[in-house]
Order: C-alpha cells, then structure tokens, then sequence
C-alpha cells in the first residue's frame, strides 16, 4: 500500500468515493480542479494506492496563521472505499498526514464533519482529535 499525488487520471475512481461520502455528480469538474489545486504548493491532493488500484483519499489545505508561531493543516475530504473501511487504512494514511503537517510547521490539523458522519467522528476520536464546538459559515451567492 502507498500514498501519492493525485493525478487528473484519479478523477474517475475519486468522483466515485466523493459518491460515497454523499457529493454526486462530480466528474464533470474534478479534472479541472486536481490540475488547479497540484498547481498550489499549501495544497495536498493525496490518493491511496493497494495493488494498482486506489482505495482512498485525501485533501489537504496548509493554511498559515499570522498571530501564533504554527500554522495548520485542514482536512477538507477524506474517504476510504467502503469495500475497504476498517481494514488500517484510515489510520495509515492519518499518521501520514500528521508527519506531513508536522515537516511543514503545522502544530494542528483542523476538519469540518457533518454532525450526520457520527462513524467518523469516532474514527477521528481515536487518532486524537477534540470536538470544538464552534462554526460559522457565510454562503456566498
């Protein structure tokens, strides 16, 4: 098993975890978008790879802070097959994340989680992570 960039290539099997995690009809953009975001070094497009074939993703977002001396890394989008969940994968790729964050000065990782992904949030609860109870949002029309 091994981690590596996402490639334009990736789209199709990508589009259909980002299914899974309930964002259909994907396809028709995501090309576009894995081309944009390789392109920006403070973003990570990370896929997981067993016997040629992916199983998993990740979008990483480092996002600097002005007034403290670390920065930090964001989780916008993580999915693991679903033929393939609970097998360490996750897990992996975490741990891998948080060795990447710590090389690039990051001294957190933040992500957002639907209050619906409760099987998530216990994944997350058990690499570490703490609810904070805060978020706000503007939709920009």
């Amino acid at each position: 098993m091994k981690i590596r960039t996402m490639q334009i290539e990736d789209a199709t099997v990508v589009a259909t975890l980002l299914d899974q995690m309930g964002y259909p009809d994907t396809l028709d953009f995501l090309p576009a978008k894995i081309a944009k975001m390789n392109q920006n070094q403070q973003e990570k497009l990370l896929v997981v790879v067993d016997q040629e074939e992916v199983v998993g993703f990740i979008s990483l977002h480092l996002i600097p802070q002005l007034a403290v001396r670390g920065d930090f890394m964001r989780i916008s989008y993580f999915a693991v097959d679903e033929k393939v969940r609970s097998k360490g994968i996750g897990k992996m790729v975490e741990d891998y994340v948080s060795a990447l964050a710590r090389q690039m000065g990051c001294d957190r990782i933040e992500l957002h989680s639907h209050s619906r992904r409760t099987k998530a949030h216990d994944f997350y609860f058990r690499q570490g992570y703490e609810e904070v109870p805060k978020y706000l949002v503007k939709y920009l029309k």
